[in-house]
Formats: structure tokens, sequence, C-alpha cells
């Protein structure tokens, strides 16, 4: 049982990515760390010298993997927890569309709040320390009641996790400028955490409307966020376009572009290409496994034949930023899910066959730095807060096999497992 404020953790697995490459290795793993905290932050991450550990610590970890506090980078808790009251779902990205615009009509500010604060109470026992989530924004004129209770359940929860907000609006209703920068004001003026997104598919694509969206955005000084090429077909433009609007007019902040799933469904050398131009521009890419495996060539009584997740591999071997997260929880889109971003990154390590997923892809659900333009440190450094996340059941080689037991370090104090 550890210490509720533990303040020497000893002989802990940390990942390579996030260790100095001087770190010492001992065979092919690197050597087990030390760190102490105090007033809620990191002091120091030190070699442990020993592999039984450093006496005097007050908690022993046994080589148990250890992360910073992970990231949420892409969820919906404004859908979540709908799927028990929507009947029977036809397969689809468009089919689950239509279901939740239907399911919609009926929320309350009530319902929301409710489902949205359980969706960030699992999120934090988890051990998330920042989630952005999406709020359908399909009303024209209007501000759908779901944004503004998404800004009173971030300001109920700031003082436990970072939450923003990211308008989900269709593509095409950036076609009229003047409607496309009055939607940015209003994002703006929303209150700290929001950013301007679109639905970004082959289905309502304009090459204008994205242009205005980005130039309205860079107006305001919001990030952009987009679900873009959330398809199989290879004749999307909406990545390729992006990555062209920025280098062409030297985007100031932080674009983010999730699901991306049409790139597996190109040409090869025209999929690269589009991730060489990405590589360029100032583009993060989130990958949502669980919800794309489910949605992508879904056919009723046929098993799927293309997965669905984008070009992972390839996109870091760019130096892109790759982030990976949930998507859907118990929603129309996805019937499972946790808001635990490291279950998401288990099924992807699975469907896009990740090599070391715990030295290399951690980092996927750990840099919240990578979302948007706000100067951030990397997680896990001398004078970082303390926000860690303890598997204590797991194995580094294995990992995320046996990661749902954990124990939650929230500014140098136990808040999650072990009894707390």
């Amino acid at each position: 049982m550890p210490p509720s404020a533990p303040s020497h953790l000893t002989a802990a697995r940390l990942p390579r990515w996030c260790l100095p490459a001087d770190w010492p290795m001992r065979g092919t793993q690197p050597a087990l760390a030390d760190l102490r905290l105090a007033d809620g932050r990191v002091v120091s991450i030190t070699p442990c010298l020993d592999e039984k550990g450093a006496p005097g610590a007050d908690w022993h970890l046994h080589g148990a993997p250890v992360l910073p506090g992970l990231v949420e980078a892409h969820t919906h808790i404004d859908k979540a927890f709908t799927l028990t009251r929507l009947g029977v779902v036809k397969p689809g990205l468009l089919a689950a569309i239509e279901t939740m615009v239907a399911d919609r009509a009926a929320w309350t500010a009530t319902d929301v709040r409710e489902r949205a604060s359980r969706s960030l109470q699992w999120a934090f026992d988890s051990g998330v320390t920042q989630l952005r989530t999406h709020c359908d924004w399909w009303e024209p004129h209007t501000v759908p009641l779901a944004w503004s209770v998404l800004r009173e359940v971030a300001e109920d929860w700031a003082d436990r996790l970072v939450v923003e907000r990211v308008s989900l609006i269709p593509l095409d209703l950036f076609n009229d400028r003047s409607a496309a920068r009055e939607r940015a004001r209003t994002v703006a003026a929303s209150g700290r955490g929001a950013c301007l997104g679109a639905f970004v598919h082959s289905t309502n694509w304009s090459a204008n409307a994205l242009r205005n969206l980005f130039e309205c955005a860079d107006a305001e000084g919001l990030d952009v966020d987009l679900h873009c090429d959330e398809e199989l077909n290879p004749a999307a433009e909406g990545l390729a376009t992006t990555a062209a609007l920025l280098r062409k007019m030297a985007f100031s902040g932080r674009v983010v572009c999730g699901h991306t799933c049409a790139l597996a469904a190109k040409p090869e050398a025209e999929s690269l290409a589009i991730l060489d131009a990405v590589a360029q521009a100032p583009i993060t890419l989130i990958s949502l496994p669980t919800t794309n495996l489910l949605l992508q060539d879904a056919h009723t009584g046929r098993t799927p034949r293309q997965r669905g997740v984008t070009l992972v591999k390839e996109a870091r071997a760019r130096g892109i930023p790759v982030l990976i997260s949930t998507d859907n929880v118990q929603d129309a889109f996805c019937a499972v899910g946790s808001f635990d971003p490291v279950e998401a990154l288990a099924v992807g390590v699975l469907a896009a066959q990740l090599d070391s997923p715990f030295d290399v892809w951690s980092e996927s659900v750990c840099r919240a730095d990578w979302l948007s333009r706000d100067p951030k440190r990397p997680p896990l450094q001398p004078g970082s807060v303390a926000d860690l996340v303890v598997f204590t059941q797991a194995e580094p080689h294995s990992w995320p096999t046996r990661a749902h037991q954990r124990v939650v370090v929230r500014v140098g104090r136990v808040v999650a497992g072990a009894g707390a």
C-alpha cells in the first residue's frame, strides 16, 4: 500500500521516450529509476543504483511501469452513455450520425451534465490529467445547449482536470465567409479551452469552406481540431488540403486532425506524399482505433475487410506528433469504452501491430503538449507537476496487458487505486 503522499519512489520502470539519451541501460532495458517528490512536484529522477531499490524509500515499485499523467486527446462527452436509449443502431459512421442527431433533440441540460460529469470521473480515475471533448454543433444559427453545459462542467472540474472543448461543426457551414467569421468569434468568446472544429468528409467537402475555417480561426487566435477524412474513400481530400493550406498561410496556431482513415485506403505513394507535407505543417494526428474499427467497413452480417486505422507508424517515422485516444464511449458510434486512453492504445497495439508499446507508443497517450499552441514542458521532468500513473500489476515487456489495476498520483498525492 503506497503512502498517501509519497516522497521517494524507488525501482520505477519509466518509458524510454521520457528518459535522457544518456540514461544507463540494463541489457536491452532502461535502468530502473528513483523519483523524489516534494510540494506536489518532481524534484529529481535518477537511475536506481541497486535493482533491489534504494534504502529509505517510502514506495518500492519493484519495476512496475510508471507513466506521467495521461491525456484523452479526442472524446465526445456530450454523447457518452446514450447507447441504452437508442434502440437498434445501423452500422457505419453516417448511420451513427443520423441516430445521434435524432437523440440530441431530446437532450436537456441536466442530461448532458450528468453524462459529461460521469465521463470526467471515469477519465480522472484512469489517470487522465487533460481531456479534449468535441461537441456536436449542427445548428446553423444557434449555439447548441451542450456547448454551454460543457463549459460549466469544465469549470466545475478545473481543479482536477484540464477540459478543452471543440465545436464539431459540419464543414459546409463555413462556406459563407461572414458566417464562418461569426462562428469563430462565438467560439473564441466562449471561454478558456475552446477550439474551432469541423467535420470534414467527402459528403460535405469544400476547399473554400476549409480555407474560411482556417483564416477565421487564425484571426481569432484559435487552434483548430478537425474530424478529418473519417472514411475509406481514397478520393478524400481533407488532410492533403489542410497541409497545403497551412503551408501557404503560415497558420499561427496548432491543428489537430483526428481519424484520417482515408490515408490507409489511398495508394501508398500518395499517402506517404501527404504525410511528407503534414510533417512540414503544425499538425498533430490522432488515431481512434476502437471506434474506427467498429465504424469503418461496417455492414450488417458481414465481417469487415479493412481496419480503418490511419498510418501511425509512417507518421511517427516522419516526426509527426501522433496521439491515440478513446473517441466515443457507449453511444451510437461505439458501444464500448471507458475514457481510459491506455485501453484505446491496447486496441491500437493489435490493430496497427505496434512494436514496443511501453517504451515507444505510451508517448501517444501522455503528450498534452502536442495538442495546442500553448508552450508546455514535456511531462515527467524535474520541476514537473507530480502527476503519475503506476501500473501495479503490469510488466513493461507486455504492457498494456494487466494495465487496468493502477495507482493514480495527482500533484503528489494518491487519488485513485490502492484504496484511495
